[in-house]
């Protein structure tokens, strides 16, 4: 199952049934889930851990060093989930010590040609970044996002659940869970109808988050009287709740 071209460390666990293509080097303190198939001139260096049924694509690098000049080569980590998809040239290196110390990357996730996900992001389930896609250090994305071909993230930026990030945005500023943004810099422009219904969001559940959307942007609410009336209207529609506590917890303050 590994080609005899390529380079896999003694120090690397690598579970039986891993397809490893030629010129791929797998590094020390590297370990590999079942069902794995990483194809030819793929490079993961440690520490790093990789679930199940991942499929790397070629020319991806994955676990190297952070691009941070505070960096002093520190043993920290990327650790990556099941199901996921890295095509080819995806860029994602190990978290610092100037965070938590690690790069995570949840479940069934698809990172498409030459994006890259820098130093201590944290990436949740089901999203899709497209080609060239980028994220600074320490960025969180909720499950289920969105990011556009050649979309960049600021460092230390959140970006909701369910959001969706068009093409060639510049998110400097958090957006909040369903909103769809656009621009450079990035502003919200609607509410993500489309992916909530695909996601089997119900009509009245999308049309509570749409009052959700219209009270805090286009009400002319102050932002601490339109949360308290988000946290209301959460009483009784639970799909506004992590709305609002995506905004309370916001630390760049949210696109407006």
């Amino acid at each position: 199952m590994i080609d005899s071209r390529a380079v896999v460390s003694p120090q690397a666990d690598v579970a039986s049934d891993v397809q490893i293509g030629p010129f791929s080097v797998i590094g020390a303190d590297v370990s590999i889930g079942a069902g794995t198939w990483i194809g030819p001139h793929v490079v993961i260096n440690g520490p790093t851990s990789i679930g199940s049924h991942n499929k790397i694509y070629q020319f991806a690098s994955l676990g190297d060093a952070p691009q941070d000049k505070k960096y002093n080569g520190e043993p920290t980590r990327l650790e990556i989930g099941d199901r996921n998809v890295f095509r080819e040239s995806v860029t994602v290196n190990r978290g610092t010590t100037h965070d938590k110390g690690v790069t995570h990357i949840g479940n069934d996730n698809l990172l498409m040609a030459y994006s890259h996900v820098a130093h201590d992001c944290h990436l949740g389930d089901q999203i899709v970044m497209a080609n060239c896609a980028t994220l600074g250090g320490h960025v969180e994305i909720g499950d289920w996002a969105t990011m556009g071909g050649l979309s960049a993230v600021h460092q230390h930026t959140k970006i909701g659940a369910y959001c969706f990030i068009a093409h060639n945005a510049a998110v400097t500023r958090d957006v909040p869970p369903y909103v769809m943004a656009v621009g450079r810099p990035a502003v919200p422009h609607s509410v993500n109808a489309v992916g909530l219904q695909r996601r089997g969001f119900s009509a009245e559940q999308i049309l509570n988050i749409r009052r959700a959307y219209r009270l805090l942007y286009r009400s002319g609410m102050k932002l601490k009287a339109a949360i308290e009336a988000l946290e209301k209207a959460a009483g009784t529609q639970p799909e506004i709740a992590p709305f609002v506590e995506f905004i309370k917890r916001s630390s760049r303050s949210i696109v407006r």
